[in-house]
């Protein structure tokens, strides 16, 4: 009896060190890492610089001038060893997520860089808005809004030429809106 108590403990006790382990499960941000509303892996928007270069696992470079832009109200984050993504921080804080074109980082639905403007609207039924590119004649700005009110203040934008994606970001309002750096 008592070896059987022992071994339904171990067996819980182990149970429980496995179920905890998908929270750890991704420490180190790559190219398989998946941007969410309000991230991309472990790194979060509101965590400052330091927070955020603790959770990325990889380096977190600032790239300067990257939107013309001296000082630290707003400026650039790369993460080296993950082609195309980079993070807008403001105010010493992550604002937004950025994806490139080089990059093959893709959505927790699946979106990415070649995504057709068709297939965004099927991954998020009803919730996006399609606005005209600022540069590119016929590109489009898809902005996915979120339904649950506790998201209200962040969006994901894809930004698409030739009815493709060609970048997007995440992150909070104002920011994520920002075309041309930090206005």
């Amino acid at each position: 009896m008592l070896k059987r108590l022992f071994f339904v403990v171990t067996l819980v006790v182990c149970l429980v060190c496995v179920h905890s382990a998908p929270a750890h499960a991704q420490t180190t941000l790559s190219s398989d890492s998946r941007v969410q509303l309000k991230g991309i892996g472990p790194v979060r928007v509101g965590m400052t610089v330091n927070e955020a270069k603790q959770a990325a696992g990889v380096p977190l470079v600032r790239v300067e001038n990257a939107y013309g832009e001296e000082g630290d109200a707003c400026y650039s984050l790369s993460a080296q060893g993950v082609p195309g993504l980079g993070f807008m921080v403001t105010d010493g804080r992550i604002a937004r997520v950025e994806v490139g074109r080089e990059s093959s980082i893709k959505t927790l639905s699946g979106a990415g860089i070649g995504s057709t403007e068709a297939q965004i609207q099927q991954l998020y039924p009803g919730q996006i808005v399609s606005t005209p590119h600022e540069y590119f004649d016929g590109g489009k700005y898809l902005t996915f809004i979120p339904k649950d009110e506790a998201d209200k203040t962040f969006r994901v934008i894809f930004e698409t030429d030739k009815g493709r994606v060609i970048e997007y970001r995440a992150g909070k309002l104002p920011e994520v809106q920002y075309i041309e750096g930090c206005a």
